[in-house]
């Protein structure tokens, strides 16, 4: 029997991205119910391309819970740069988990937490002959690589990945994955609407983590840093703090998916039904006629 490969899904990464892929010409795919459905094909694509390219024995997707969330109460100020989501998004939040459902795939999200913080204890909590990995477009999730879970970052496209591991992310960026909290403490994300600290860019804060590991370790080393560098940090030192806490994926949430309920076994009946239902077109041709048994 193959190892185990638990894949987790960073659902709102994957509808967005659909959603956005056809909405920009308008294609919304209305059904006779009047129910956008684009973005749910699109997931749905993404999802099952992912799963006959790596064959994961077990798959759960992860969702946000609202806009409410701790790092919201700790910043009133953090991802409110983001507007209302579009009128033809909003009912395929509710429909995708419907569809999800119907593939007997775990749906797992925390009010108060983000998807980020459930899939990162998701990932931590998987026993240890369990391999990990992560299905999203959403770069914040480089920082949970470590020697068994492994980051799938979709590309342009269906089909496209950037696949990471700690060495191949090192190569890449010049800092391992546990550095990247450090490294959006210090230079901020515009993305989520935190600054960082203010003139210092990326190229610089990869220098200092080279340099002194941490924050931790630049703080206990601001003698050693340029004048300007100094009084940046010294000025933004609050903001720093906080940024790190903000650009931190939790991994010790109340969240829990015993791995029998993530078993991947698809029935098609019960899909392929789901998807008449919807009116879905095209996408039964993903749907495998008959499983191997991993």
């Amino acid at each position: 029997m193959n190892k185990p490969n638990f894949l987790l899904v960073d659902g709102m990464a994957l509808l967005f991205r659909a959603f956005y892929a056809t909405a920009v010409t308008g294609q919304f795919m209305i059904n006779s119910k009047g129910l956008p459905t684009n973005g749910v094909q699109g997931f749905i694509k993404h999802m099952m391309t992912a799963v006959s390219r790596f064959k994961p024995t077990h798959v759960a997707v992860c969702w946000d819970m609202g806009s409410t969330t701790f790092r919201t109460e700790m910043f009133p100020q953090y991802k409110a740069n983001r507007g209302e989501a579009p009128v033809e998004l909003i009912p395929q939040f509710e429909l995708v988990k419907e569809v999800v459902e119907a593939f007997d795939i775990p749906n797992i999200g925390i009010p108060g937490f983000e998807a980020d913080d459930c899939i990162g204890t998701l990932a931590r909590k998987a026993p240890g002959e369990v391999g990990v990995s992560i299905l999203t477009g959403d770069k914040d999730i480089l920082q949970l690589i470590d020697d068994r879970i492994s980051v799938i970052l979709l590309q342009k496209g269906y089909g496209n990945y950037l696949v990471h591991n700690r060495e191949s992310f090192y190569i890449e960026k010049g800092i391992w994955p546990e550095q990247m909290i450090d490294l959006k403490a210090l230079m901020g994300d515009p993305s989520d609407n935190y600054p960082g600290v203010r003139g210092i860019g990326e190229k610089t804060a990869i220098k200092l983590l080279q340099q002194f590991n941490n924050v931790e370790g630049i703080l206990e080393n601001l003698h050693q840093l340029t004048a300007g560098q100094r009084k940046k940090i010294e000025e933004d030192l609050e903001m720093l703090h906080l940024s790190r806490q903000l650009a931190e994926i939790k991994c010790d949430v109340e969240v829990e998916c015993n791995l029998d309920t993530a078993f991947f076994k698809i029935d098609r009946d019960k899909v392929l039904d789901k998807f008449t239902e919807v009116e879905f077109r095209g996408l039964h041709k993903l749907i495998p006629a008959e499983q191997e048994v991993v």
